[in-house]
């Protein structure tokens, strides 16, 4: 399927993995990018040492186009800015702040830039900022979100800006696929649905957990910080919601959750760690390889779309 995301990046299927910390190192972001996706690395809070190395590592087992998702709230955000000029890399994803300053660098490196956005007034700004394309991400999805649903968002942005719109958000197979391109994406982003991918490296308690996970399993922590989280429930989401409710300060919700992510993904730790997922996880049923995972999208929504 040829999209203007598919010409624009360079890929042989309009479907990009997620940026997820922790999870998205260079295995997962390798092989999506191998079976005809868009892989992208996480920086997360990485360092830019690690960062660089993830990059280099990635370069080492594909020769096709892949990206790296910088938080700009990293501390080392500007050496991993520098780092993925120069090292090449094809794509970059952002979240967490403004990649303005940035823009003119990458730009001149031939750099495709990608924001993440949740609403149609930063989607228009990224476009003035000279944003490539935009991720519109509904609050379906897991790890921080934002207020606005997918279906509500994805038409909004797309109506609003003239650059390429990615859709991401409750979408892990083909007819979510099909959907995002009936409401005007010319490209998919999965988180949820690579997390329990065979390449990926999250433990195996965390893709168990995700695999068995029902519609009602999430939760969100952290709505009346301005900071919302989306989960599957457990220990750790149970105790911050009530922390949260009783009126903790900001200060100490976040140290209740420091390093929770790593907990999860790492040490397989689902009682403490922190289970970032969407809301689809009630579908994800199995673990796949990146290839299964994308072959089985494209071929259903084909036939869905009377490709």
């Amino acid at each position: 399927m040829k999209t203007k995301i598919t010409q624009l990046l360079g890929i042989e299927y309009p479907v990009i993995q997620g940026g997820m910390a922790w999870v998205a190192d260079y295995h997962l972001a390798a092989a999506v990018s191998e079976a005809g996706g868009l892989g992208i690395i996480g920086a997360g809070g990485a360092p830019a040492s690690f960062v660089k190395e993830q990059i280099q590592k990635a370069k080492e087992i594909t020769s096709k186009p892949f990206g790296v998702n910088i938080m700009l709230m990293n501390p080392e955000a500007d050496q991993i800015a520098q780092i993925v000029i120069d090292e090449g890399v094809k794509v970059v994803t952002t979240g967490a702040g403004n990649p303005g300053k940035y823009m003119a660098a990458w730009k001149e490196a031939g750099i495709k830039v990608i924001p993440v956005v949740a609403s149609v007034g930063l989607a228009k700004m990224m476009e003035r900022a000279g944003a490539d394309a935009v991720v519109a991400e509904g609050t379906e999805s897991g790890g921080h979100i934002g207020e606005l649903t997918t279906m509500t968002l994805v038409p909004q942005v797309v109506d609003a800006v003239n650059i390429p719109v990615i859709a991401a958000g409750g979408i892990a197979d083909g007819r979510g696929f099909a959907a995002a391109i009936m409401l005007g994406a010319e490209a998919v982003q999965m988180g949820t649905r690579f997390v329990v991918a065979k390449e990926s490296i999250v433990h195996d308690n965390y893709k168990q957990k995700v695999i068995s996970a029902k519609d009602i399993d999430s939760a969100v922590t952290g709505r009346t910080t301005g900071h919302p989280v989306r989960c599957i429930r457990n220990k750790t989401t149970r105790e911050y919601l009530k922390m949260e409710q009783e009126g903790a300060t900001l200060e100490e919700l976040e140290k209740m959750t420091l390093g929770s992510l790593r907990k999860a993904v790492v040490d397989g730790n689902v009682v403490e760690g922190s289970l970032m997922a969407g809301q689809i996880a009630g579908l994800v049923k199995s673990e796949n390889t990146c290839e299964e995972i994308i072959k089985e999208v494209m071929t259903q929504a084909e036939k869905l779309l009377k490709l």
